[in-house]
């Protein structure tokens, strides 16, 4: 059994496969990161469960994401089974206790737990792009719309916010793009596109307030038990750029909110991210560079990050080489690509004389996995062929009535259930648009009744008589034509510019002598 700075994994085997010792996580050292690899089958959501339950037990919160609703069970005490006393038996494991352990249910579209949701302001440019998979130049174009956004004092909350600031910086290309480029109207159409896209998966359901409060998921029981956050994530994974973007922003989050906090006795808060390999998948690399970043600092905030995936080369070897803690279970090595995610995998282990790694992580059984642990000083302990623990709680999924009993009785039930379309960009601009056109019609009419003053200008138009010899001062005079001619305009011109008495009495005798002649 673990002792209380530690978490018990199982128990490693000899050459003859008796039992050896057990093997344990040390609680100083779970925020220095871990791996769990493992091919479909292998027994990885298993070790994802008991590693929950041993940190909630001591007292650290745990976020991770359930991708097929297996993990739920972790809110209902376990069950005694053949299979799984065999395994405590075969451990040491004495005695094998049940428990349920302290659950909150979060849903990004508020089915199957509470609804979690950032707003477009939090998520910020980089997330976004990445999310809509956007060209170089429409990234640009965004990065302008959130900063024109910060100057002018627009939130940018949920979706319609960013619809209505994109065709507001549209119509405002000219005067925007002399002061940070150019800005098309085919990339911001593009962006509108892309966040239609986005619409119609489900993303405006995650976009808006109120925002998801990071206190809340790093609750501890009044027992002293860290709370276990469950994301469901069965229909999240439709959109899997969406599930990823989510948890990367998360953790960004958990970056940015915490206070530093060196090393501690224990985490802060654990998170699991489960098929890690979509985080990686077709990433560019500033975004592979900021999660390197947020894994290689987030340590000495008291967090630690553990990337469930079925192959080590899901990973990149800069994020590999800052997870400490490691659980392989068995690979397949049918094909080349799988015979080198084989000899990757024993490769990062320190090597046990005992046995080939390479040839024991083909041959591992289900619910058996090489382990290797930081020991003291932070060195890696030599990698042992482990037993895995039985869980203490439920294997498989709950039921529908058992998982809305614990969403009703959550201590966030009622906070995050209600939408809150508070007054920002989209609302703000609707008004100064209205404020605008306004404006336009009131100029519009003052110029079409000469300004509203009432007076007239013999001979310019206004001062037409209405029927019956009456003049309003409003009709207009009627004229055959709008056009000068070549003498006409040279004479006025001609009275324009001549100032003197005599001047005008010479022009005065030059019109008399040409309408005479007419």
């Amino acid at each position: 059994m673990a002792q209380d700075d530690s978490i018990f994994i199982g128990a490693s085997r000899k050459p003859d496969d008796s039992y050896q010792r057990p093997e344990e996580l040390l609680l100083k050292y779970g925020n220095r990161h871990g791996l769990v690899t493992g091919a479909t089958g292998t027994g990885k959501t298993v070790t994802l469960q008991i590693l929950a339950e041993g940190f909630s037990n001591a007292g650290v919160p745990v976020f991770c994401a359930d991708i097929k609703g297996d993990l739920s069970g972790i809110s209902m005490i376990g069950e005694a089974k053949d299979f799984l006393t065999a395994r405590a038996e075969a451990i040491k494991l004495d005695p094998y206790e049940f428990q349920e352990f302290p659950v909150i249910f979060w849903d990004l579209f508020g089915e199957q737990g509470h609804p979690i949701r950032a707003t477009i302001s939090e998520m910020g440019p980089l997330l976004l792009s990445r999310l809509m998979n956007l060209t170089e130049a429409q990234e640009g174009v965004l990065n302008i719309a959130f900063r024109i956004a910060d100057e002018e004092g627009l939130l940018l909350l949920d979706m319609k916010d960013l619809q209505s600031l994109l065709a507001n910086i549209a119509d405002r290309a000219d005067e925007i793009g002399t002061r940070y480029g150019n800005i098309t109207k085919p990339s911001v159409g593009a962006i509108q596109r892309s966040l239609l896209v986005l619409e119609q998966q489900g993303g405006n359901h995650f976009f808006g307030e109120p925002a998801l409060k990071i206190a809340d998921i790093m609750r501890t029981t009044r027992d002293g038990r860290g709370a276990i956050n469950v994301l469901a994530a069965d229909k999240l994974m439709m959109n899997p750029r969406l599930y990823a973007t989510f948890l990367l922003w998360l953790l960004s989050e958990l970056f940015e909110v915490l206070p530093e906090v060196g090393d501690p006795d224990k985490p802060k808060l654990v998170f699991f991210f489960d098929e890690a390999h979509l985080l990686f998948d077709e990433a560019p690399k500033i975004v592979v560079d900021r999660v390197e970043q947020v894994v290689r600092l987030i340590r000495s905030k008291g967090v630690g990050v553990y990337f469930v995936t079925q192959n080590p080369l899901d990973v990149p070897e800069a994020v590999l080489a800052q997870l400490g803690n490691r659980v392989q279970h068995a690979l397949r090595a049918y094909t080349p690509r799988e015979q080198k995610a084989v000899k990757t995998a024993a490769d990062t282990f320190r090597p046990n004389p005992d046995f080939n790694c390479a040839t024991a992580i083909t041959q591992l059984g289900t619910g058996e996995a090489l382990v290797s642990t930081l020991e003291a000083k932070g060195v890696p302990s030599m990698v042992q062929r482990t037993l895995i623990r039985p869980p203490a709680s439920r294997l498989g999924p709950i039921t529908p009535q058992e998982r809305q009993k614990l969403i009703n009785e959550s201590p966030v039930a009622g906070q995050y259930d209600q939408t809150v379309d508070r007054e920002s960009a989209f609302e703000m601009l609707q008004k100064k648009a209205l404020e605008a056109q306004k404006a336009q019609e009131q100029a519009q009419q003052q110029a079409n009744t000469g300004g509203g003053s009432g007076w007239t200008i013999p001979g310019f138009g206004n001062d037409a008589p209405a029927p019956g010899g009456r003049n309003t001062g409003n009709a207009p005079r009627p004229r055959t034509s709008n056009r000068q001619t070549v003498t006409e305009a040279a004479l006025k011109s001609v009275v324009r510019s001549v100032g003197s008495s005599v001047g005008r009495a010479l022009v005065r005798g030059i019109l008399g002598s040409l309408k005479k002649g007419f």
